[in-house]
């Protein structure tokens, strides 16, 4: 069955918030078939009304449970033109000190949850002969961040299942895609406020912060024009590569982008 993913069925994780509120807002007024999927099924109805085009999915990404009924009994005979993975968590932490928890905060949703996803979607685009799967990661899954080791391992292991996702469902007709923004203006960002000391390299980036709007732009055109791997901006993701090519680089500069980071939390706080 082939269809034309201008028609198909958009889903997407973490739509109460953030990257993934702004891009279901969009594409709501586009007037394209939503399936909204957050953990909170309060914000969820905060900022949508369940109808015809737009559908809830409230539960937890991390569990093969929740995919395998929403499968199931939200998609049921739809064609899936797109899922987009923006379900994410972080929770700052030097090594010696994060909690033994945060591994698995981290790992059920910023990896486990998209792995699954892709997977429960990605084999029923194969069948379909089309189909888009767009997984959110970070510039801190292309090189290490301190302060962030678990966020930065989790956003490094989506970016490498998906690139190896996507060289195995290509020949299917099915694009595979991982974004690695820089810091973005979401709740994610505000609660990084609270870690001065850990989150210091996260924003020693430009002083004029993205903002959801800016990722969406890119993942519209995406939608359009498939690729692999996208960073936003394409300067920041080329630093971001070489920091984690070669370590030793980034650490020479390490002393200055924390003092550069350490004044923009100041300005922000």
């Amino acid at each position: 069955m082939n269809h034309n993913l201008k028609d198909g069925l958009v889903l997407i994780t973490g739509a109460a918030s953030g990257i993934g509120l702004d891009l279901a807002k969009t594409l709501e007024s586009q007037g394209r078939e939503l399936l909204l999927i957050d953990l909170n099924a309060k914000a969820l109805q905060e900022h949508f009304t369940e109808s015809d085009s737009i559908h809830f999915a409230a539960g937890d990404v991390s569990m093969v449970e929740f995919w395998e009924e929403t499968i199931n009994r939200k998609v049921e005979h739809k064609s899936i033109s797109y899922l987009f993975n923006c379900a994410g968590v972080i929770r700052p932490g030097f090594v010696r000190d994060f909690s033994l928890e945060d591994i698995d905060f981290h790992l059920d949703v910023n990896t486990k949850g998209s792995i699954l996803g892709l997977r429960y979607v990605a084999n029923i685009m194969k069948d379909q002969g089309i189909g888009h799967i767009i997984n959110i990661s970070s510039l801190a899954g292309l090189a290490p961040v301190s302060g962030l080791s678990l966020y930065s391992a989790s956003k490094f292991a989506i970016r490498g299942f998906s690139l190896a996702a996507a060289a195995e469902y290509k020949q299917f007709g099915v694009s595979i895609s991982v974004v690695c923004p820089d810091l973005v203006k979401t709740p994610m960002l505000d609660l990084q406020l609270d870690y001065p000391e850990e989150a210091k390299l996260t924003f020693s980036g430009p002083e004029k912060v993205l903002t959801p709007g800016d990722i969406t732009k890119v993942l519209l055109k995406l939608m359009e024009r498939p690729k692999d791997l996208v960073c936003i901006p394409e300067s920041r993701g080329l630093l971001a590569k070489l920091a984690g090519i070669w370590p030793s680089l980034g650490e020479m500069f390490r002393k200055s982008l924390e003092s550069k980071g350490e004044k923009t939390l100041q300005k922000l706080r």
